[in-house]
C-alpha cells in the first residue's frame, strides 16, 4: 500500500469516528499519523526532481502578496489593476502558467504580488504544476484568494489546499514548547485549564514521532491539530483576504447571500481597487514611520515601512544593521509618544505615524 493510499485510509477512518471526549486521543493519533505521512510523501516528491523554471521569483519589498484562486477568475487584471504590470490576460483557462510579479505602490509601501496559475483539483499533490504554486504561496505574507462571481463557493477547498501543505492562514503559532531530553519520561504542564488534549493524547502524539522523554509546556488552550504543528515543525503562518470579482456582472442582491466576508472588486471595471489597496495595506498589519534629525522635520514623503508592534530598535537597525551596538536611546514624536520629543529606550513600540530620531553613544 502505497503512501497515499494509507492517507486515504486514515481519513476515511477519521470521517467515520464519532467524535466526543472517549475519542480524542484516537482522533488525535490518527491526525498525527496522517501528518507524518504527508511528510513523507513530501520528501519523495521533492527527491523526484522536476522543474521549477518560472516560479524562482526574489522576494522583495516591504511585504509578499500571492493571488491564490481557480483558473480564469481574474488574478491577472487584478495584478494589473494593483501594479499596471501587464499580465497577459484572456477569456480562456490557463493564461498564466508561470509566476508573475509586479509591485504595488501604496502610502510609500512597495508591496510585492505575485500572480500563480490557478489552483486545480489534485494541486496539492502536483497537478497544474500546484506544487509550485503552493511552494511560492508558503513564502507569503498574505494570501489574497480570488474567487469569480459566479463560483464564489470554491473557497473552503482553495483553502485546505493551501493548509495541506502546511501553510497556517489568520492564526499565530501556538504557544506549545516541547522539549526533547535524553531520559525521564514526559513531563506535560498546562498553564491553562486544557478543554481539548489531555495527558494520553500529548503522549500518544508524541509516540508517534519517536518522542519518549520530552518537557511539555501548554501556554494556552490548545487543539490536537496545534500540537500536530508543532511537533511536525515547517508550518508558516499567513494572513488572507478573500475578494469576489466580476461583481459587474451580477446584481448587488446576490453578494448578500454569500456565507462569509469578502472585498467585492471588478478589475474590469477598475471598482473597488482602492479599497482593495488599502484593505491589503491594513491585512498586513504595516505601518508608517519616518526619520528626523536635530535639525530638519521629518520627510513625510519617504516613510520607513515596519510592521505593526516594531521596536524602535528594530526600525532603527532597518536604516543601518549596526546601530543595535550604539544604540543609545530614541527621541519620539506622534501618536506614541507621551510628549514631543519623548526620551524612550530600545523596547518602545512605534505608531503609524511616529517620527523619530535614534541617538548612539
Amino acid at each position: 500500500m502505497g503512501l497515499a493510499d494509507k492517507i486515504t485510509e486514515l481519513e476515511t477512518e477519521i470521517s467515520k469516528t464519532q467524535k466526543n471526549k472517549a475519542t480524542e486521543a484516537h482522533l488525535g493519533l490518527l491526525k498525527a499519523k496522517i501528518a507524518r505521512l504527508k511528510n513523507e510523501a513530501e520528501v519523495q516528491r521533492a527527491k523526484g526532481g522536476g522543474s521549477s523554471a518560472g516560479f524562482d521569483v526574489k522576494k522583495s519589498g516591504s511585504a509578499t502578496v500571492v493571488l491564490i484562486g481557480l483558473p480564469s477568475t481574474g488574478k491577472s487584471s487584478i495584478l494589473n489593476a494593483l501594479t499596471g504590470t501587464k499580465s497577459r490576460t484572456a477569456a480562456y483557462a490557463f493564461t498564466t502558467v508561470t509566476c508573475i510579479p509586479g509591485m504595488m505602490e501604496y502610502k510609500g509601501a512597495q508591496i510585492q504580488i505575485l500572480d500563480l496559475p490557478g489552483i486545480i483539483a489534485g494541486a496539492e499533490r502536483g497537478r497544474g504544476r500546484g506544487r509550485e504554486v503552493i511552494a511560492v504561496a508558503r513564502t507569503a505574507d498574505l494570501v489574497l484568494f480570488i474567487l469569480d462571481v459566479f463560483d464564489p463557493l470554491y473557497l473552503p477547498k482553495l483553502r485546505d489546499t493551501i493548509e495541506s501543505v502546511g501553510v497556517r492562514l489568520d492564526c499565530n503559532p501556538p504557544r506549545i514548547v516541547i522539549e526533547k531530553r535524553a531520559k525521564g519520561g514526559m513531563s506535560i504542564h498546562y498553564d491553562i485549564k486544557p478543554t481539548h488534549l489531555t495527558d494520553k493524547i500529548i503522549n500518544a502524539v508524541l509516540k508517534e514521532y519517536g518522542i519518549f522523554n520530552a518537557s511539555v509546556v501548554v501556554h494556552e488552550d490548545a487543539t490536537v491539530d496545534q500540537l500536530v504543528d508543532v511537533v511536525v515543525g515547517g508550518r508558516v503562518y499567513a494572513s488572507s483576504l478573500v475578494v469576489v470579482n466580476k461583481i459587474d456582472l451580477v446584481k448587488p442582491e446576490f453578494l448578500k447571500k454569500l456565507p462569509f466576508g469578502f472585498l467585492p472588486v471588478s478589475a474590469e471595471k477598475r471598482t473597488n481597487i482602492e479599497a482593495l489597496k488599502e484593505a491589503i495595506f491594513h491585512k498586513l498589519n504595516l505601518i508608517r514611520v519616518y526619520t528626523r534629525s536635530r535639525f530638519e522635520a521629518a520627510d513625510k514623503n519617504a516613510p520607513l515601512i515596519v510592521k505593526d508592534g516594531t521596536t524602535v530598535l528594530e526600525a532603527a537597525e532597518k536604516l543601518h544593521r549596526d546601530l543595535r551596538k550604539s544604540f543609545k536611546h530614541a527621541r519620539i514624536w506622534g501618536p506614541s509618544a507621551k510628549h514631543p520629543g519623548q526620551r524612550v529606550g530600545p523596547d518602545h513600540l512605534l505608531k503609524d505615524g511616529d517620527e523619530f530620531i535614534a541617538e548612539t553613544k
